[in-house]
């Protein structure tokens, strides 16, 4: 142990060197005895050669009403002792091997441990104070314990300087020390009794130098269990390996993934589950490996990914850190808002056609089946597919809306079901995890799935039919639990019919559809919903506006809207912007609306029906293109992309007279 400068007060130095070695072991004389036998008949003053500490402490178990004669022991209550046995067991653990040591150099000697309040916790040697005892000075009487308690530093108590004549007659010398943590708070007391003829002034030193190493090895405790609870509450998995990797510790989290217990320790890492990390790239090279996208195969057959890093320690072996994917997803997903925020009650509109509309995505939102949702674009497919979700079972999940035709063609793949590092020129590292990864135990929704790749269509396929996402670049796959919304303003049939969709993909994606009537065919919500964007515009603008002038929704409902419900919208904030009184008036409307809006032009036109069939798509659209055109059958054909004599054909099987849309034109 080492050996510190010895911590006594100049006077309990001095005193110590008078009496010398010879002193110490003849004992101190009658001086203190006389001294004594003075402060207990009631003297006050200090007697000449009495240390100050010791006259002090006589005086105060005088003032306490103590017995010198009662040498019997006090004892805590034995529930007490016990909890306090327990709360000690680390302090009891530390000192008991550095006291054994201590006793080899004092064979015929004493050496207790008590905590900070006193309590003889452990002692090894002559059986002198048993394990419960209190060693207070206001229990005891002066005595080496409770003088360096109330001290709080190194003191000796010579035999005569007891209080107590039992303690006094056993003729034994005590030193004792106090035992503290890492921010210097007194957790115990160490104390040594010896015989006279075993007791000199390096004795002082060994009990300091043992209590400090027991002090240190409290530290060194503290600072481990620290670290063992930073390493237990970090959510990422971590696994130390020896040099020749073998495990030495796993976390909780670690624990957790692997779905495994402490009884590993000392097993090959291979042993928590098979993936690609081999020994090679566990233990070798010193600058080991970061994000690596990996996937364990677990003793039940179920499959963990997640991102690994191997981090080499300085005294050999390995740190494996693991990141599990889907709890990154999550993160992820938190960060860039994947959440839907519309639902059935915020669709406005009280048309029949966006009734039965509603009615639909209800049903859809029942099940997990996969929903096309069919309309032009500006409708609110995606306000749709939004309440759909919310509605479902799936609600407190991740709602993810890919636009399929924004993403540029080569890299849709990736942009859906990821990429593994290296997998083409300007990768992520480490990968990147695709939309549907994202989406795992929600909703992806599929907007404008028409203008989708053929090969992507492929892997689509793959992931309804197999539930499995493969990530560009990848060997294996990933399950996710996705719910598909999809949702195109094209006619997949006919795409069907050119090539340009995968029939057996279409079939899967419309196992249950709606369509999104476009405004044209809701005129009567055309107010309602103009009220509405009216009253965002303004907060948003901070201009007091009441409402749209009766001329002003009398060309609001005539407009044919090809850009439906956010040409309305847009139509709306434009106004509100021009707007000089407090309604918005035809002259705040766009030249376009102010010109076409014709209220007689579609007196005759039938409204078509809603009902969610692939025919009433179909009418649909050739409906909004002989609107448009106002009965130009090329021109109509051609936006339809079909013959004049096929669009000819469909009109007579839907019912649809050309004169019905050239009435009423000028």
């Amino acid at each position: 142990m080492d050996q510190q400068p010895i911590a006594l007060s100049d006077e309990d130095r001095d005193y110590l060197t008078t009496l010398g070695p010879a002193s110490l072991n003849d004992g101190p004389g009658t001086a203190l005895e006389e001294a004594w036998r003075a402060c207990w008949q009631g003297q006050t003053e200090r007697p000449v050669g009495i240390r100050r500490v010791i006259w002090e402490s006589w005086l105060r178990s005088v003032s306490a009403g103590l017995d010198p004669e009662d040498g019997a022991y006090r004892f805590v209550a034995p529930a007490d002792l016990t909890a306090t046995l327990a709360a000690n067991r680390e302090l009891i653990a530390a000192a008991a091997q550095v006291m054994r040591g201590l006793l080899a150099y004092n064979p015929r000697g004493h050496i207790n441990l008590t905590d900070a309040e006193g309590t003889t916790l452990y002692f090894c040697g002559l059986d002198l104070t048993p394990i419960g005892s209190r060693l207070l000075e206001s229990v005891q009487g002066t005595n080496c314990t409770g003088l360096a308690i109330v001290e709080d530093r190194l003191v000796y108590v010579l035999a005569e300087e007891n209080f107590g004549l039992g303690l006094r007659q056993r003729r034994m010398h005590c030193a004792a020390a106090p035992i503290r943590d890492a921010q210097g708070r007194t957790l115990g007391m160490l104390t040594l009794t010896a015989e006279p003829g075993w007791f000199h002034f390096h004795t002082l030193g060994t009990v300091q130098a043992a209590a400090e190493a027991v002090s240190r090895q409290m530290t060194l405790q503290a600072l481990l269990e620290e670290q063992q609870t930073v390493l237990e509450v970090l959510n990422e998995g971590l696994v130390v390996l020896d040099e020749r990797g073998c495990i030495k510790a796993l976390n909780h989290y670690a624990r957790q993934l692997f779905r495994v217990g402490h009884d590993l320790l000392g097993s090959p890492f291979q042993s928590l589950g098979q993936s690609e990390l081999t020994d090679a790239v566990l233990l070798g090279g010193g600058d080991g490996v970061r994000d690596l996208d990996c996937t364990f195969e677990l003793h039940d057959r179920s499959h963990l990914a997640c991102l690994v890093s191997v981090c080499p320690l300085a005294q050999g072996g390995r740190i494996v850190s693991l990141r599990e994917n889907r709890r990154i997803r999550e993160i992820t997903r938190r960060i860039i808002g994947t959440q839907a925020s519309y639902t059935f009650e915020t669709i406005l509109g009280r048309s029949q056609a966006i009734q039965d509309a509603m009615h639909l995505a209800r049903i859809a939102s029942r099940s997990d089946s996969t929903t096309l949702i069919l309309g032009e674009s500006g409708t609110g497919k995606e306000l749709f597919a939004q309440a759909i979700h919310n509605a479902s079972d799936r609600r407190g999940g991740p709602f993810v809306a890919v636009n399929c035709g924004a993403i540029p063609r080569d890299l849709v793949q990736s942009e859906l079901f990821g990429h593994v590092e290296g997998a083409f020129t300007g990768s992520a590292r480490g990968g990147s995890a695709g939309k549907f990864e994202l989406a795992d135990g929600g909703t992806i929704f599929l907007d404008e799935i028409g203008d989708m790749s053929f090969d992507a269509q492929v892997s689509l396929l793959r992931v309804l039919q197999e539930g499995e996402v493969t990530r560009v670049g990848a060997k294996k796959s990933l399950r996710v639990n996705v719910r598909i919304i999809a949702a195109t303003h094209r006619n997949l049939s006919q795409a069907v019919a050119e090539g340009a969709f995968r029939e057996d993909l279409y079939y899967r994606l419309n196992v249950l559809n709606l369509t999104v009537p476009p405004l044209r065919m809701r005129r009567e919500d055309v107010p309602l919903l103009a009220r509405h964007f009216l009253a965002r515009c303004a907060r948003s603008l901070r201009k007091t506006m009441q409402d749209v002038s009766p001329a002003a929704l009398d060309l609001l409902g005539a407009y044919h809207w090809p850009g439906n419900v956010r040409e309305l919208e847009n139509v709306i904030e434009r106004a509100t912007n021009l707007a000089m009184t407090e309604l918005i008036q035809p002259s705040d409307l766009a030249l376009e609306i102010r010109q076409r809006g014709r209220p007689s032009i579609w007196a005759n036109v039938p409204e078509p029906r809603t009902a969610p069939d692939l025919g009433t798509h179909e009418m649909n659209a050739i409906i909004a293109a002989l609107k448009e055109t106002r009965g130009n059958i090329r021109l109509a054909a051609q936006r339809l992309n079909v013959s004049r004599g096929g669009l000819y054909n469909k009109m007579n099987r839907f019912g649809l007279k050309i004169e019905t849309f050239r009435s009423g034109l000028d």
